[in-house]
């Protein structure tokens, strides 16, 4: 069994559903070997990315600078993580009010610090709330999921 670990900032309603929309792509009832755990950024720790085969990070886009919970994450993490997870399939997704530039910027420059080995361009989902966003986290999800089980991640 594969697990996929999502870390995403969910401050919001509209941020909780892009929480939600990652989690029910990825344990879509035709992914049967992988597990996900779904964590909040101040929750979750290093053993989690030990643990996981693959990451979904997502985060709101905060002062053009990714939300001070994932960097968080990011600063518990990082070092105790470094020699033993390079190559970890990884991808984002960014809920931004603005250009979004900043934030992945931001978490790109940890992500290759850490070696982690990105299997999509990051998703930003810019401007005003569309429903759409929904959809396409759901398929980030269902994608990262899908592609850890069929062991092309």
């Amino acid at each position: 069994m594969k697990q996929l670990l999502i870390v995403a900032h969910a401050p919001s309603l509209n941020t909780r559903a892009l929480r939600d929309a990652a989690t029910r792509g990825a344990r879509h009832a035709d992914i049967e070997a992988v597990e996900v755990v779904v964590k909040a950024p101040l929750e979750a720790g290093p053993e989690d990315i030990r643990a996981s085969d693959a990451i979904l990070l997502g985060t709101t886009e905060n002062l053009g600078y990714m939300s001070g919970a994932l960097k968080d994450f990011f600063d518990r993490s990082y070092y105790a993580v470094l020699e033993e997870k390079q190559g970890l399939p990884c991808a984002l997704y960014v809920r931004a009010g603005h250009d979004g530039t900043g934030t992945c910027r931001a978490v790109e420059s940890i992500v290759t610090g850490l070696r982690w080995r990105w299997v999509q361009e990051p998703l930003i989902l810019r401007g005003e709330w569309q429903d759409r966003f929904v959809t396409q986290v759901e398929e980030l999800g269902l994608y990262l999921a899908a592609g850890l089980e069929a062991g092309v991640l």
